[in-house]
């Protein structure tokens, strides 16, 4: 008669789950420190790029010496070039690319569509109107920061706008999604019935900003932004799980105890926020909260707790190398960063339709 040893069984079946259990999340690690990697090499490439090149040694050594300058101090000039103009603009992509990647990996967990991003509940549109108002009808409420606060009061007045059309409605995936379009429209509407009011050189201005573009950051505009981050984020990921399980419907969230309609609200708020945050000090800038999730997940899968800060990073090192590659191609002219990003994420739109498959999602 044969014995089987139920303890050593045991001790194997523990030994396969665990590894199983690194090779999932050594993938995931391996991931974040080659992309970190690859956006701190990028921002030396960025910031030794210009009317004065610089050297990747000079870039780093006057970033080392800026922020320890107990071990030495760097060359005024290049210090002066660095801090005071580069610095600010690449400090401002990675935070907006990070703020934008994570916006659109939020919409599309929480309402279950693999094109949802900020642009699908209007808010870049409320953005855009919000500062079309402001350059043409002569708004001056905050001064000089009129443009920035008119676009970021207007983005997250139609945020709440569409959550409560959509709460009368049970707070569907696709009542959000109606409710953005339709106002999307509406203020599409108004942002061109502004312009046909406005000068040429008012126009003009319009136009230039829903282009997009990181040439107007300063640091008082990136620890504004931020703070968003700080406040949004970390919220986010500590959702996490909950989108996830929301991804796989909203009648088995609730069976498992997810209140699915307050993490939906809660989460889109803080996913508005930041994308209003972002637009308001840098005009509309598209795809980026498109293409980063989709990168993501091709690359480690769909659990949300990666997802996300693997977006924030996705999104960080598009919209910096889409800058760069703007203010480079064409030098000493400067093309809008949106111009850029929409190069990039088009043939990647197009490919979600194309792609042979029944489901995009």
């Amino acid at each position: 008669m044969i014995q089987i040893d139920d303890t050593s069984i045991q001790k194997e079946d523990n030994k396969t789950v665990q590894n199983a259990f690194r090779q999932y999340h050594s993938k995931k690690i391996l991931f974040f420190i080659v992309v970190s990697v690859l956006i701190l090499l990028l921002v030396g490439i960025a910031a030794s790029f210009g009317s004065y090149e610089l050297t990747l040694k000079q870039v780093y050594s006057t970033i080392f010496l800026g922020l320890f300058p107990s071990f030495g101090t760097a060359d005024s000039v290049a210090s002066s070039i660095i801090w005071d103009i580069r610095l600010p603009r690449i400090t401002m992509a990675i935070i907006s690319g990070a703020s934008l990647g994570v916006a659109g990996a939020i919409m599309q967990g929480v309402l279950r569509n693999p094109l949802a991003e900020p642009f699908t509940l209007g808010i870049s549109s409320a953005a855009a109107m919000g500062a079309s108002i402001s350059i043409i009808g002569g708004v001056k409420l905050f001064g000089s920061y009129s443009v920035v606060l008119n676009s970021f009061i207007c983005a997250f007045i139609a945020t709440m706008v569409i959550y409560s059309i959509a709460k009368t409605k049970g707070m569907t995936t696709e009542a959000i999604i109606l409710a953005g379009i339709a106002i999307m429209f509406l203020l599409d509407a108004v942002t061109s019935f502004t312009q046909y009011l406005g000068t040429s050189e008012q126009i003009q201005a319009v136009v230039f900003w829903m282009m997009g573009s990181v040439s107007v950051a300063n640091w008082n505009a990136v620890y504004f932004v931020f703070s968003i981050v700080l406040i949004s984020i970390p919220y986010l990921i500590y959702k996490a799980s909950d989108i996830t399980i929301i991804g796989s419907g909203d009648e088995t969230a609730h069976s498992l105890g997810i209140n699915v309609e307050r993490v939906r609200m809660r989460t889109l708020i803080f996913g508005a926020l930041l994308t209003a945050s972002v637009t308001a000090f840098c005009g509309i800038i598209g795809f980026v909260g498109l293409v980063s999730p989709h990168i993501t997940r091709m690359i480690i899968g769909g659990d949300n707790r990666y997802v996300i800060p693997g977006s924030a990073l996705v999104g960080a090192i598009l919209l910096l190398g889409a800058d760069t590659v703007a203010r480079t191609i064409l030098a000493p002219m400067i093309l809008p960063v949106g111009i850029m990003t929409a190069f990039v994420g088009v043939p990647f739109f197009m490919y979600l339709f194309m792609r042979k498959r029944k489901e995009l999602w």
